[in-house]
């Protein structure tokens, strides 16, 4: 037997596909890892210095270590922040799961291609609108003179409501808002999954005589078992951040709703805006990523622990 030809350490195959890997390295290069040089700000008092540039001023800027972070737990409002970011997110990431499965099986039982097609739009199409945008939708429908919901309940003898002035009703308010705008984008992921699902075995379920229900139960919800495993480990790793638009914008930065708005990129925000320390901002912001990579690598133990084979690494 004649031995077998060594491979070549780099072949014409290889200068491909790193031809084709180039451009996607060097965007990551420039736009990912290059910019972490920045976390250097978050243990410096930062100040903008005359005829020099970026990189000098922040090389001759006071080092203050942790001072930047111990600021962020110290404040008052600390509890606030973080209790309202957690809860919130917690909540968004159960009820946004389940409505957006729930969506995705409807729409994929739908017999019209048509309708399906016009359903997934109008529920994608919230996701493309600016908080700023829909800031002032919510504003037409809660104005205090001229909302549409106190009109409402005027013309039915009731008085009307000062809803940016009552924290007790802004809770839901920001629930609802989260998932009209967000449910859309999951819930055509989810519906690409199912799409991909073998059709026999529906075939072979309703031969044996199996429900709508049943077909569901057995068939699509163990099949998008995956992919809801992804996307939940995902947005557990982004559960320390919320969306500045929906907790600033929306409710109009109404200081009564403070103690129901206020999470840690609207408090870092208000801070930045008073203080004017960047390095605070970015101590919370690289508070924010490694408190992230933690609950991630957590949550995918505890998925590995109980499906290696959904983990996502």
């Amino acid at each position: 037997m004649q031995k077998d030809k060594k491979k070549k350490p780099f072949t014409v195959d290889d200068l491909e596909l790193t031809l084709l890997a180039l451009p996607t390295s060097i965007w990551y290069i420039l736009f990912t890892y290059l910019p972490m040089f920045g976390v250097i700000i978050a243990f410096k008092r930062y100040r903008p210095m005359r005829n020099t540039n970026f990189f000098v001023a922040l090389l001759k800027s006071e080092w203050v270590g942790l001072n930047n972070f111990k600021f962020l737990f110290a404040t008052p409002d600390a509890g606030i922040m973080f209790r309202n970011t957690l809860t919130y997110n917690a909540i968004f990431i159960v009820t946004g799961m389940v409505t957006a499965v729930t969506l995705a099986i409807m729409i994929s039982q739908l017999h019209s291609a048509k309708l399906a097609k016009v359903c997934q739009t109008a529920m994608f199409f919230p996701h493309f609108l600016s908080w700023v945008v829909v800031s002032y939708f919510v504003f037409s429908f809660l104005s205090m003179d001229k909302g549409l919901v106190n009109q409402i309940l005027t013309q039915q003898g009731k008085e009307a409501i000062q809803w940016y002035m009552e924290p007790r009703y802004w809770p839901y308010i920001l629930i609802f808002m989260n998932l009209w705008k967000g449910t859309g984008y999951s819930m055509v992921v989810y519906l690409a999954s199912i799409s991909g699902i073998d059709s026999s075995l529906y075939e072979a379920a309703i031969i044996d005589g199996g429900s709508k229900w049943q077909q569901v139960k057995y068939i699509t919800l163990p099949m998008l078992k995956p992919i809801i495993l992804i996307m939940f480990i995902l947005a557990v790793g982004r559960i320390f951040s919320t969306d500045f638009g929906l907790f600033y914008q929306v409710p109009r930065n109404s200081g009564p709703l403070v103690n129901v708005t206020q999470t840690i990129d609207v408090y870092v925000y208000k801070a930045l805006m008073s203080m004017n320390n960047i390095g605070f901002s970015a101590a919370a912001a690289l508070m924010q990523s490694v408190f992230g990579l933690f609950t991630i690598l957590t949550a995918n133990l505890i998925v590995r622990k109980l499906d290696p084979e959904n983990a996502l690494f």
